[in-house]
């Protein structure tokens, strides 16, 4: 393909992106196709000889799109939004057309000093303190893949910094901390690490939170047991129901143990912090007065297209203590002399793509107030749900609802009462593989808390307006009613 030939693919591929969002409302929420419908239609290898190209591109059309769940369908509910602004679309192209791993300053300096500029342009927009800005030379911030490798990450600068206080430690003593509740990156580290997870109770009369006290007994009790517990991965926002743990308890529990690094994980509800009346709400006192490290992703409800997974820390030499490798043939002046940071120690692989471009793009074009208001409409939109469902008397909620996402589920009759938990648990079921029957118009999850199986809205695609909702809600609504006549009759 050459210059021309790319001009006009481009030109096609732009127009049939625009048809495929001004259709998406008219599309399934998720794809229905069956297990193995590409395996089996694809050849088994690649082809001998090239192809044209309108017939691959019509084959996305053709073949990829039907088994495409439309994340940015404004009827997905489901686990949390994914943004995909057209600015972040057109981020990643222009990313893409420079095509550099960006692994040192030197590599191209502009992807170097742009994710330092954005960074700490995030870093503000959601109040963060001064010692989480890369201006400080202290602390910084840097663009991770996901959440998930961030918390990778910070176990492995956490580790170090434990091992390099306590030099008498045993790795295999080590223990992560986590909750009931945390996301599985926790698990998921100690697995990649090889090293216990512990995941602390939490309690449905504390919101499903963590709280200082509980931090307290298990330390207390794994230190006198030997073991050494060097991380605690709190969040502010947990996937099942959006939880807040006490971090200012948890801050304080801390104080006595040094060594140990305290991490915030704020996938999806960070980016909220964007608005100040939202602050109290997650604690970004606590945050910015305790924690070692925090983390938000843009490409959840922050307008910024997979992946842009913010990481900070206050102390960035952790990070490239733990992570610095720097052979002869990545040597460079500017770095042997101080002057610039080199993201390949700021995290765990080498090369990595120019993810700062499409941050850019977004933040300068919604700006602040653009920001702010996209945040607001999610938040809005899910009082009008909440609404809805405490005017439902088949309907009750689990939790209280935090920021865009609420926890519900359907009410155990008077008449079945006797049957407990047991019973509204599996009334809930029946609701929810109803609603796998019609998830061609709705798409959301179901949850576990503790014991209680329930069902979770988490509302945020930029396309949702408050006429999904009441259309999404008439279907929960109906299928829910016909599960309790379903009851009645048996």
């Amino acid at each position: 393909m050459d210059i021309e030939a790319f001009r006009k693919a481009g030109y096609q591929a732009i127009d049939r992106i625009c048809d495929y969002y001004a259709t998406m409302q008219d599309r399934p929420v998720v794809s229905q196709v069956q297990p193995g419908y590409l395996l089996e239609t694809l050849p088994e290898s690649a082809p001998e000889h090239g192809e044209k190209f309108e017939e691959i591109a019509d084959d996305f059309q053709k073949l990829i799109l039907p088994g495409i769940t439309h994340w940015q369908h404004p009827n997905f509910y489901a686990y949390f939004p994914t943004a995909n602004s057209f600015e972040g679309l057109l981020g990643d192209l222009y990313s893409s057309s420079v095509a550099n791993p960006t692994f040192s300053w030197l590599a191209s300096p502009a992807c170097t000093e742009l994710e330092q500029v954005v960074m700490d342009w995030s870093a503000k927009l959601f109040g963060l303190g001064d010692r989480f800005l890369c201006k400080s030379k202290v602390g910084g911030g840097v663009i991770q893949t996901t959440a998930s490798e961030g918390a990778v990450v910070v176990c492995v600068a956490a580790r170090a910094r434990y091992m390099k206080m306590n030099p008498s430690a045993k790795l295999e003593d080590l223990v992560i901390y986590t909750t009931t509740q945390t996301h599985s990156l926790g698990t998921k580290a100690g697995l990649i690490l090889g090293l216990d997870v512990r995941a602390l109770e939490v309690k449905a009369e504390d919101e499903y939170a963590l709280r200082g006290s509980t931090l307290k007994e298990v330390l207390e009790a794994d230190l006198a047991r030997g073991k050494r517990p060097f991380v605690v991965l709190a969040t502010v926002g947990t996937t099942s129901s959006g939880a807040i743990d006490e971090l200012e308890e948890i801050g304080e529990v801390l104080r006595d143990h040094p060594s140990i690094w305290y991490h915030v994980d704020s996938a999806w509800a960070g980016v909220a912090f964007a608005c100040p009346e939202f602050r109290s709400v997650g604690k970004l006192d606590a945050i910015n007065k305790y924690a070692d490290s925090f983390c938000t992703n843009f490409h959840k409800w922050g307008l910024v297209n997979f992946d842009a997974s913010a990481l900070w820390v206050t102390d960035r030499t952790y990070l490239t203590d733990a992570l610095d490798v720097t052979p002869e043939f990545l040597r460079t002046k500017q770095h042997d002399a101080g002057l610039v940071v080199d993201y390949r120690n700021w995290h765990l692989g080498l090369g990595r793509r120019f993810r700062s471009l499409k941050v850019w793009f977004v933040l300068r074009s919604y700006g602040v107030e653009g920001f702010q208001k996209h945040i607001r409409k999610g938040i809005e939109a899910n009082k009008h749900f909440v609404a809805l469902v405490k005017k439902s008397p088949e309907f009750e909620l689990v939790t209280t609802p935090i920021l865009a996402l609420t926890v519900f589920r359907l009410a155990l009759p008077t008449s079945a009462a006797d049957g407990g938990l047991p019973a509204v648990n599996d009334l809930n079921r029946k609701l929810y593989a109803r609603l796998m029957e019609h998830s061609d118009k709705l798409y959301l999850t179901q949850t576990m808390l503790n014991d209680v199986f329930c069902l979770r809205f988490a509302i945020g695609a930029q396309r949702t307006e408050v006429a999904h909702i009441d259309q999404a809600w008439k279907l929960v609504k109906a299928n829910g009613q016909a599960v309790l006549q379903e009851l009645e009759r048996n």
